[in-house]
């Protein structure tokens, strides 16, 4: 029991737990499931669905910090993506042309790429600090973002597109099964392969992953079009669930929950070694919190106040000197 309540991931798992249950005395249906036409429906998958773009974004995330590095553009990346998209397919003749849509999807993309590799050349190359260099792109890219958008929401009448983030396969939604399929595919990558140890390395030393003949430089760049990739996709999740580019709302301070949900995780901010599973329990954990604050009543105006204890609480269980000094005075307190 010992080595369990020791491990990275233990206190963060019974958090989610006790979140989920505490729902039940405000909304007994709440762990109810139904199928309906096909699909699942019930507050569980409203969890899993609200949390598809801070779990993809909380993925790149992961991978900057592990190489020593920060993101802080992610949001702004996301906000882009959709514009673009929803800017082409408002163009199109046809907007339930799936070719269409699919370019949109790939220059949303493929753009958002580019910006990483600004980023990582930034950082790499010209050698501005991390927090910095993605502060321009963070400010900037929120500009070019209304700049797509002249200002406006741009609506978007596509079903093709509405399938990314509303649509339903087997009868689960697509956006989890995007998700997961990109979850399996890093972990696959930096778990089943050399391209994980090499990452902790960079982060862990990069002068002596440098002298080992590792390319820490290209290593970089690469967690950060991987970054930029992963808060694409989940900005034109977002655009697609309301069917519209909002240059504003979309991923607005979700860089500020992505790096929570790493420090949730288990991820140390100074980077090495990284935990993917982490960091997918803690967004879909603080998603869950948002949803919780909403269905105990939680007063809006002390919502923010209500996540911040919650995550102090969860903080200082993870901590192991906090957790030595309490069970310590229990300890003495019982054998005098």
């Amino acid at each position: 029991m010992t080595a369990l309540t020791r491990h990275r991931l233990f206190w963060p798992a019974v958090v989610l737990v006790l979140l989920l249950v505490s729902n039940v005395f405000f909304a007994p249906r709440f762990f109810s499931i139904t199928l309906q036409d096909g699909h699942l429906y019930g507050s569980l998958i409203d969890v899993l669905r609200s949390s598809t773009p801070l779990v993809l974004v909380a993925l790149g995330m992961t991978v900057v910090i592990a190489t020593g590095g920060i993101d802080l553009s992610v949001g702004s990346v996301m906000a882009i993506a959709g514009a673009l998209a929803c800017l082409m397919i408002g163009d199109l003749p046809d907007q339930g042309s799936v070719g269409g849509v699919l370019l949109a999807v790939v220059a949303a993309v493929g753009l958002a790429a580019v910006l990483g590799i600004w980023n990582g050349v930034l950082v790499t190359v010209i050698g501005i600090q991390p927090i910095i260099a993605t502060l321009i792109l963070m400010v900037a890219g929120r500009g070019i973002a209304q700049l797509l958008t002249d200002g406006q929401i741009i609506n978007v009448s596509s079903p093709p597109f509405r399938m990314i983030g509303a649509g339903y396969f087997l009868t689960l939604p697509v956006s989890v099964l995007i998700v997961a399929a990109v979850v399996v595919a890093a972990a696959l990558l930096t778990r089943r392969s050399a391209l994980g140890v090499l990452v902790e390395a960079v982060g862990a030393s990069p002068t002596a992953s440098r002298l080992a003949g590792i390319r820490a430089r290209g290593l970089t760049i690469m967690a950060y079009v991987f970054a930029a990739v992963c808060a694409a996709v989940a900005g034109l999740i977002f655009s697609s669930n309301v069917a519209s580019a909002d240059s504003n709302a979309a991923g607005n301070l979700i860089e500020l929950d992505a790096i929570l949900a790493v420090v949730i995780g288990g991820t140390a901010l100074t980077g090495g070694r990284f935990s993917l599973a982490g960091s997918v329990l803690g967004a879909v954990l603080i998603s869950a919190l948002d949803i919780t604050t909403y269905t105990i009543g939680i007063p809006a105006e002390t919502t923010l106040l209500f996540k911040a204890v919650v995550v102090v609480v969860l903080c200082l269980s993870q901590s192991a000197a906090f957790r030595a000094v309490v069970f310590r005075r229990r300890t003495v307190g019982a054998s005098a």
